[in-house]
């Protein structure tokens, strides 16, 4: 078996784009364990699958609406240049919020400043993975897609597990609020350190290139010119839905998770266990992530990213049927581990087909166009769960919708005949 190339060197402009974006991630789970601790893990607010799935929606929904025009604006301007300012403008938004956590703030405010904070978040991201391909060898495309989407979300785990033992300590010292509000200052600071990073790269290293840049904006009208593109590699496109598909499922996961551990594995007066239980299903989620950049590589090279992606969507079924007749700690926990690890398998290989098929040209507003795709299937994978889950998060209706539907696209969607048809070109 060939051994896959390594995209990392000395000096090299990936490990500068690793550590901007790792810190920025690292930074956001220190930020989301904050924002859970204060929103569903407080004894006074006692969450139900309507108030996460709301939670969830709320702070997706937004970029789902500004999305084409961010992609827009990373295929006119220093992508470089973007996600500095963007950084700078999100720490800024991370004071305001520590401000009204102080100030015990739950209301449309709040709500508000929160939305900001994760639309930027998704604008930094596609920019960063637009520009990817720049910096990189075509052979080392998909390595270099593992560590960058799955060592970012290893670090957002890292960093939610920060997040919560600073809590921990901060809570012998003051009340739960403020220890929420003083991780969150501490995350403005690490966002700030994160723009410092981003101007280590030259202004357009991360692109656009110079040649492509047109000086039109027609918004969403473009980014419907690009899914027309996207129609063009009917495999990138069929790759796009199959991940947010993928993205929606593991969503719901989630939100069985967040209950289970809230209100039935630990008892609901005691929102700390909660909180620690579902940091450790997380966290195990996220041993599988990254287990899932190492395996993604070989497996490409052994069968094809179109055969690895159809794999990996269809691999965590039985654990889901398992899970679903025996919902015990240990039977979410292994669940967790096996559809982040196949999950993250089917991300990191599709972001690499992407990046390969479409020009530089196109490719920060068909970024744009599969975060708006893969939100809105978060959304409705939360939707789906709000609609199913009880109090307790005890279903087996869901855990089986979500295998049959991970079943259906696999057999539908990445049918063979459809979407191995440009093997030959992406191989």
């Amino acid at each position: 078996m060939r051994i896959p190339a390594w995209p990392v060197h000395r000096k090299s402009p990936f490990a500068k784009l690793l550590q901007i974006r790792w810190l920025g991630q690292f930074t956001d789970g220190l930020f989301q364990s904050a924002l859970a601790s204060f929103v569903l893990f407080s004894p006074e607010r006692q969450p139900s699958a309507v108030s996460a799935a709301l939670a969830f929606s709320v702070v997706l929904l937004p970029y789902s609406l500004i999305g084409p025009y961010a992609g827009i604006f990373l295929d006119r301007f220093s992508r470089r240049n973007i996600v500095a300012i963007a950084n700078i403008f999100r720490a800024v938004d991370l004071i305001i919020i520590a401000i009204l956590l102080k100030a015990h703030s739950t209301g449309i405010v709040l709500t508000l400043f929160v939305l900001v904070a994760f639309g930027i978040n998704r604008l930094i991201l596609a920019g960063l993975s637009a520009g990817l391909p720049l910096i990189v060898e075509r052979d080392e495309l998909i390595t270099a897609n593992a560590l960058a989407v799955t060592g970012g979300t290893i670090f957002v785990v890292i960093g939610g597990g920060v997040g919560i033992g600073f809590k921990n300590i901060l809570d012998h010292t003051f009340g739960g609020d403020t220890s929420d509000a003083t991780l969150v200052f501490l995350a403005s600071a690490s966002y700030l350190l994160a723009s410092f990073l981003t101007n280590r790269l030259t202004r357009l290293q991360i692109g656009p290139q110079q040649h492509e840049v047109s000086t039109e904006i027609k918004g969403w009208k473009e980014m419907l010119e690009g899914f027309t593109i996207l129609k063009g590699h009917g495999d990138a496109l069929r790759g796009i839905f199959a991940t947010a598909i993928q993205r929606g499922g593991l969503t719901s996961l989630t939100l069985v998770g967040l209950l289970l551990e809230r209100n039935t594995y630990n008892p609901p007066n005691n929102p700390d266990a909660g909180l620690r239980g579902f940091a450790f299903a997380l966290a195990i989620a996220g041993v599988g992530i990254g287990l899932g950049s190492f395996i993604s590589p070989l497996g490409v090279i052994k069968h094809g990213r179109h055969k690895w992606i159809k794999f990996s969507l269809i691999a965590p079924i039985p654990f889901l049927i398992i899970f679903a007749f025996y919902p015990n700690e240990a039977m979410l926990i292994t669940t967790a581990f096996f559809v982040g690890m196949f999950g993250q398998s089917v991300k990191v290989t599709n972001d690499a087909l992407v990046q390969t098929k479409i020009k530089d040209e196109y490719r920060g507003r068909i970024f744009a166009f599969y975060d708006v795709a893969v939100n809105g299937a978060i959304v409705g994978g939360a939707v789906l769960a709000a609609l199913i889950l009880p109090k307790s998060g005890i279903s087996k209706l869901l855990e089986f919708l979500i295998a049959a539907i991970y079943l259906i696209t696999s057999a539908l969607l990445l049918k063979k005949a459809n979407f191995s048809a440009h093997s030959h070109a992406t191989n």
